[in-house]
């Protein structure tokens, strides 16, 4: 599970960063979130395969969270593109899209269209789990719970060998069943397994104020990706444009007992960002900066 961020900057480009997206690995799975301005420029920067993505997550329709989209998908038809994209944003996204690709695509766009406040689960895959969740911003928005499924339970190798255990049933042993021969003789699971490891959890909490609301989605995760768009002395700027500070973000990392914190969404007017940094520590000391072209492993 990767995470590479394609753009950590606010509304404005500036400074060489650019508005927000994410590229995040799950197994083969590549997953887009938010698609700003000159994304797939981004992606070709940093040789990243386009092609791949079959899943897009929109957070919300602020032109620095998907300018990037139309000219994306126009570039996969024009590249030839014929597997299905599964798109999922909120319901104004359809028209927007098909206002400004009149014509027919390679490929299929299904839509999975987000209504305001949703809270619930997108996509419940064998080796992934997505669903979305509202946060407190200017307009309808959704963050982003990405999970990646382990199985409970790890074979042993040896033993299921020793027990001469059938491979058809190794699906079984990894879900906690115990496996009986046809002479009715049982072999427990926990001798021919071990404990699985937990599932890995990003979540992506888009641009939203200070809101002890996320603390129950980003719980325990991995990562958290939280905005700070603001140093805490443009506290009351953040508060009026609802978005949140580098200080606010630490507190809510702190309070949901995340693994680690990532920050980003940076104000233009910042030229600097290792201040962000520095603020966050002072609550919460396992943060990073989110940086272009920079890979997490989460």
């Amino acid at each position: 599970m990767q995470l590479t961020i394609l753009g950590n900057n606010s509304a404005l480009p500036a400074y060489g960063r650019h508005p927000t997206a994410q590229l995040l690995h799950i197994h083969e799975q590549s997953f887009l979130i938010d698609c700003g301005e000159g994304t797939q420029m981004r992606l070709q920067q940093y040789g990243l395969n386009a092609m791949r993505i079959n899943y897009i997550f929109i957070s919300h329709l602020h032109g620095d969270h998907y300018f990037g989209l139309v000219g994306l998908i126009s570039s996969f038809s024009l590249l030839g593109r014929t597997k299905d994209l599964h798109l999922f944003a909120p319901g104004e996204m359809k028209n927007i899209i098909e206002m400004q690709i009149p014509w027919k695509l390679s490929f299929a766009i299904h839509y999975h269209l987000m209504s305001e406040s949703e809270d619930r689960i997108l996509l419940n895959e064998d080796k992934f789990e997505v669903s979305c969740f509202p946060v407190n911003h200017s307009i309808p928005t959704h963050g982003f719970t990405f999970i990646e499924k382990k199985r409970k339970r790890i074979l042993l190798p040896e033993k299921v060998k020793e027990y001469e255990i059938p491979k058809y049933f190794y699906r079984q042993l990894t879900d906690g069943l115990d496996y009986e021969d046809k002479y009715g003789n049982i072999t427990r699971n926990e001798w021919v397994t071990q404990e699985g490891l937990l599932p890995k959890k990003y979540v992506f909490a888009a641009d939203t104020r200070y809101d002890e609301s996320l603390v129950k989605y980003a719980a325990e995760c991995d990562l958290l990706y939280h905005e700070t768009t603001y140093l805490q002395e443009q506290q009351q700027k953040a508060i009026d444009r609802l978005h949140s500070t580098s200080v606010e973000a630490a507190h809510i990392a702190r309070l949901a007992q995340v693994k680690q914190l990532l920050i980003g969404h940076f104000s233009s007017k910042y030229k600097k960002i290792d201040p962000f940094l520095k603020e966050a520590k002072t609550v919460f000391e396992n943060v990073q900066l989110a940086i272009e072209g920079e890979t997490y492993t989460i």
